[in-house]
């Protein structure tokens, strides 16, 4: 199970990440200082263009060892668009276009961890059968009641993610009496349940962009480490979003300087993984934080 050290309680715990361990398939993990998660999409329309990868092998391959030589701990696979509006994909047509990709990677790259972007149960288990080690679900199980139950027999980390409704409509869904406490209590209820089939290891994401407003996105940002009360690893994901190039009144493809700096904002408020397009970057970014910090 995962194991959390030191308290919430002083300004120097929230600068120095908890260290976390964490069973995947009998691999034992440690993570003693946050980690990247590089973003691998095998569709056609996720947001940001250059993110999309068409699954043959050879590209798939490159652009994963780009990604781990950059220094990333973690590749994320996802066959289905979650950006808001996305259309709907088959579950057929999900796992043609991730379980390729996962099994190239597992076979070629044995040393990274594989995390499968689904949030439906049989691809997370086709997934983890190919080669896959976290099984990260947007929707926190809301859209498969079979998600937890298969996830706790395959005795991998659950990545659980705040959003309301669906990609299609989470953005209809905004509105809180009061953010912070009503998510506090969303992921306290997810967790109680979690447990009860036998998921041990959870990697809390606050969901940024999904049925959040561009200010409720900011909020969250800057009282990140509100989470850290739950005692178990934050993932951040803010790579190139809307919250980003809205506000600054670019493109995605223009977003890069943005990210960046929201991604210091995540670590020095308590993240511990930074889920990201741009790798290089974002280890960069990392090693300022650790010269800083750790």
């Amino acid at each position: 199970m995962i194991v959390a050290t030191g308290t919430t309680s002083s300004f120097e715990d929230k600068l120095f990440p908890q260290k976390y361990t964490l069973q995947s398939k009998g691999r034992l993990i440690i993570w003693d200082k946050p980690q990247i998660m590089g973003i691998l999409n095998t569709t056609p329309d996720s947001f940001y263009e250059n993110s999309r990868i068409i699954p043959s092998k050879d590209e798939l391959l490159r652009r994963s060892e780009q990604m781990i030589r950059e220094g990333a701990s973690i590749l994320d696979i996802g066959g289905y668009s979650s950006r808001p509006g996305a259309a709907e994909v088959s579950e057929e047509e999900e796992l043609k276009r991730t379980l390729g990709p996962i099994q190239w990677i597992s076979e070629a790259f044995p040393e990274v961890l594989i995390s499968i972007d689904t949030f439906r149960s049989e691809v997370a288990l086709r997934g983890v059968e190919a080669g896959a080690h976290l099984v990260n679900d947007i929707s926190a199980g809301a859209l498969d009641p079979k998600m937890f139950s298969v996830v706790g027999k395959l005795s991998v980390p659950y990545i659980a993610m705040h959003m309301r409704g669906n990609p299609k409509n989470m953005q209809a869904q905004t509105e809180y009496s009061d953010i912070m406490p009503e998510i506090m209590n969303y992921f306290a209820e997810k967790l109680d349940f979690i447990r009860k089939f036998g998921i041990k290891d959870v990697i809390i994401d606050p969901g940024f962009g999904f049925a959040k407003t561009l200010e409720q996105n900011y909020q969250i940002l800057k009282n990140l480490d509100y989470f850290r009360l739950l005692g178990f690893p934050i993932l951040a994901g803010l790579s190139r979003k809307s919250m980003i190039y809205k506000l600054l009144e670019i493109d995605p493809s223009e977003a890069l300087t943005g990210t960046t700096a929201l991604n210091m904002v995540a670590l020095i408020n308590g993240a511990n993984i930074l889920r990201v397009h741009d790798v290089k970057e974002a280890t960069e970014t990392l090693t300022l934080y650790k010269q800083l910090y750790l």
